[in-house]
């Protein structure tokens, strides 16, 4: 039962250490005016781990509950 909270919350966690690591990385503005951020791809990333991280475990705890109110019933 642990198992599946800990894959379940895999994304969620590579979320918050992909944002932790863009916001780190440093970033530059060039004598033009354009924003150089070498690490840009992060930034949808983790927002996209941390989404389907979350979602996960809804569904994983909301299936859980289910269960276990199925099997009192």
């Amino acid at each position: 039962m642990k198992k599946k909270y800990l894959i379940a919350s895999a994304p969620l966690s590579l979320g918050i250490i992909s944002l932790m690591i863009s916001r780190i990385v440093d970033s530059s503005v060039g004598s033009d005016g354009m924003l150089h951020e070498p690490l840009f791809f992060l930034i949808p990333l983790g927002f996209l781990f941390l989404f389907s991280g979350i979602i996960a475990l809804l569904f994983v705890g909301l299936g859980s509950a289910l269960n276990k109110k199925k099997k009192i019933s």
